[in-house]
């Protein structure tokens, strides 16, 4: 398996950790260095970022609709919706850094 098929499987793994609450697995994807930046918080660490997903986000019986994934070098983008019950939350960009197989970063983009 290539590295870029390594890490587009490390990237479906990251949005079925949150639909499912896997955050051991979740843990295991990142980098403990893992940041993440969206337009209204930036969550530096890996510790940090769980406990955000586990403890903090306001809505958490959510599916990641997955449409394209693009990869460029250590980067995966992923194009996709935010679902709850059948009904569209938002719609996203997912831009992905790693290091080699394990998430070093994320910088969201939602519509």
């Amino acid at each position: 398996m290539t590295l870029s098929s390594r890490q587009i499987e490390a990237t479906r793994a990251y949005y079925q950790s949150i639909d499912q609450d896997n955050y051991t697995k979740l843990t295991s994807l990142l980098t403990p260095e893992f940041t993440h930046q969206r337009s209204d918080q930036t969550l530096a660490g890996r510790e940090q970022f769980v406990q955000f997903m586990r403890d903090e986000r306001p809505v958490t019986d959510t599916t990641h609709v997955v449409e394209s994934i693009y990869t460029d070098n250590n980067e995966v983008a992923v194009r996709g919706r935010l679902v709850q019950d059948g009904e569209l939350l938002f719609e996203f960009v997912d831009i992905f850094s790693f290091d080699e197989d394990s998430m070093s970063g994320l910088q969201t983009y939602t519509q």
